[in-house]
C-alpha cells in the first residue's frame, strides 16, 4: 500500500475495534493520549494486577479474560456502571481484561477520531518473568512527528511504582517493546536469545513464531486469531521444523508492508 493508503486503512475500524452503537460515546472522549490512557485505566483492570492493587478477585466472578470486541466491551462497562466513560470506576467496578484490551480500546478511540492506529503484539522488557515478556500495545501515527508512536495504556501509577520503568507510557521506546516481527528477526540473527522471551513456562522460537503471526495479523486488523490458542500446543509443535523456520523467515522479511497480503496464510494455527 502507498503511505496515504496505509494511513487511511489504519484510520478505519476493524471488526473488533468497531464500537457499533457506541460510536458517539467514544467519539466524545478527548483526543489526548495521556487523558485517554487515564480514562481507560479507570475502566479496565488487568487480571494479573487485581490482588496487587488490593482488590478482591471475587469482585470479578463470572467475568472472562477473553478479549471482547469493543462494542461488547462497552456494553459490559455500561452494564457495570452507567456513568460517563470519563468517570473513573473503583477497582471492583472495572472490567477484567488483559493488555490486549487496553491496546484495542485505545486503538478504537483513536480510529473513531480518524487517527491511524493499530494494535501490536510483541515483547516488553519492563515486566517481570522474562527479559522479553509477551505483551500487546497500541501504535498511532503522530502526524507532526512523522512517526509511529507506541503507547502502553495499561501502565498506570501502580505499575510505575512496582515496575520502576523510566519512560513515559505514552511514548514507549523501541528498546522497551519490540514487535513480533522484530523479535523473530533478532532471534534468527542471534541478536536475541529465544529463551529470553515468552509467557509463563512457554518460551523460545515457538513463542517467537506465535507473536510473529499475531503481530502480522494485528497489522492486518485481525486482533485475535487461532494463534491465540498457543496454550494448547504440545510436542512436537513446540519446536518449529525447518519448513516452519523458512516460512517465518520469509514473512518476517516482508514485514509490516506485507502484513495484509500475508494474513490469510496465517489463519490456521501452527498445530493440528
Amino acid at each position: 500500500m502507498s503511505e496515504l493508503a496505509t494511513f487511511d486503512y489504519y484510520a478505519c475500524h476493524s471488526a473488533l475495534s468497531d464500537p457499533g452503537d457506541h460510536a458517539a460515546l467514544i467519539g466524545s472522549l478527548p483526543l489526548d493520549i495521556p487523558d485517554l490512557c487515564r480514562i481507560l485505566q479507570g475502566l479496565l483492570i488487568h487480571e494479573a494486577w487485581i490482588e496487587r492493587q488490593g482488590i478482591d478477585p471475587a469482585a470479578f466472578s463470572g467475568q472472562s479474560r477473553a478479549t471482547l470486541p469493543v462494542s461488547e466491551r462497552l456494553d459490559q462497562l455500561l452494564a457495570i456502571d452507567a456513568r460517563p466513560l470519563a468517570t473513573a470506576r473503583p477497582g471492583e467496578s472495572r472490567a477484567l481484561t488483559t493488555c490486549r484490551d487496553f491496546a484495542l480500546m485505545l486503538c478504537a478511540v483513536l480510529r473513531q477520531h480518524a487517527v491511524p492506529a493499530r494494535v501490536r503484539c510483541g515483547f516488553s522488557t519492563y515486566f517481570s518473568g522474562h527479559p522479553y515478556h509477551d505483551h500487546w500495545v497500541c501504535e498511532y501515527w503522530a502526524l507532526d512527528e512523522r512517526r509511529w508512536v507506541l503507547v502502553d495504556a495499561e501502565l498506570d501509577e501502580p505499575h510505575r511504582n512496582h515496575l520502576k520503568f523510566d519512560f513515559e507510557p505514552t511514548d514507549v521506546p523501541r528498546t522497551a517493546f519490540i514487535t513480533g516481527i522484530e523479535a523473530w528477526k533478532r532471534c534468527r540473527t542471534g541478536a536475541l536469545d529465544p529463551a529470553q522471551l515468552g509467557h509463563g513456562t512457554t518460551t523460545g522460537l515457538f513463542f517467537a513464531r506465535v507473536n510473529l503471526a499475531r503481530d502480522l495479523l494485528a497489522l492486518a486488523k485481525s486482533e485475535t486469531s487461532p494463534w491465540d490458542r498457543w496454550r494448547t500446543a504440545r510436542e512436537p509443535h513446540l519446536v518449529p521444523n525447518a519448513s516452519a523456520l523458512s516460512l517465518c523467515d520469509a514473512i518476517a522479511q516482508r514485514g509490516e508492508e506485507g502484513a495484509v497480503e500475508i494474513a490469510p496464510s496465517l489463519s490456521v494455527p501452527p498445530w493440528p
